[in-house]
């Protein structure tokens, strides 16, 4: 996928060395990723360009402030695996709280999430006329600004989701994008005077310009779109959709 959901926290902070020769308090750029793994680099512009120092699962570990140390702001972090003790220094208590908030959201994280990213996993391996129910579905051109010039994809868009196809023969799907938070208008992109512009909520994930085969066509992908990004699927619902798929939709 070219995107990914928002990070749930990121920012400096500094990390008790565990080295017996060295021992010390070093700055480093931590990130909270969605799927609960907390990483972190030497710096903020290393993150997206080089690969973490270290990624750790947040899933059941122990997280909560310590005063240990006799530092203040400290809080650590036990991971179930592994017999390392990550000890953390914020530089304020409101930001000590923060990470420790959204730290405890990660060591125990809503079912609903992971229900949907397995889904979600799921029908990118499906080819486009195996994902059942789309919200919509056709010819849809995505402007590649590198080369300034549109690519043309079978899409599919199913619960937030919109995945992209090669042809619609594909036997699965060759890219997407989640669209959880995104808006989406018509806008005019250079000589098109109607094209479907996906802003994020973010600035640190790009804005996609799409464009079906008319202006008819815009309207049709832009209100299914703000159809499916506005509800979240049911947690009933995916576990059932997903547990009665067809045995030969589950080929990986």
């Amino acid at each position: 996928m070219p995107n990914t959901p928002r990070p749930a926290c990121r920012g400096y902070l500094h990390k008790r060395t565990q080295s017996s020769l060295l021992k010390g308090w070093r700055k480093r750029w931590f990130v909270l990723r969605h799927d609960c793994c907390l990483c972190y680099y030497r710096n903020k512009r290393d993150e997206g360009k080089s690969r973490a120092l270290s990624v750790v699962s947040l899933e059941g570990a122990l997280v909560e402030a310590d005063s240990s140390l006799g530092k203040p702001f400290v809080f650590r972090c036990c991971p179930v695996s592994g017999n390392r003790v990550y000890y953390l220094c914020a530089t304020s208590n409101q930001e000590m709280k923060r990470w420790l908030e959204a730290m405890g959201r990660a060591v125990h994280p809503i079912t609903q999430n992971h229900v949907w990213v397995d889904v979600t996993r799921h029908n990118s391996n499906l080819p486009p006329l195996a994902v059942k129910n789309p919200e919509c579905l056709g010819l849809l051109h995505q402007l590649d600004r590198n080369k300034d010039s549109w690519v043309q994809h079978y899409s599919v868009l199913k619960d937030g989701c919109l995945y992209f196809y090669a042809s619609i023969r594909s036997t699965c799907a060759i890219g997407g994008i989640y669209l959880h938070g995104y808006t989406v208008r018509d806008q005019p992109v250079g000589s098109r005077r109607s094209a479907i512009e996906l802003r994020p909520p973010s600035e640190e994930f790009k804005v996609f310009y799409l464009c079906a085969e008319n202006a008819n066509e815009n309207k049709r992908w832009i209100s299914a779109i703000k159809s499916s990004t506005a509800k979240w699927l049911p947690l009933q619902q995916a576990v059932q959709d997903y547990m009665s798929r067809p045995s030969e939709e589950t080929r990986m």
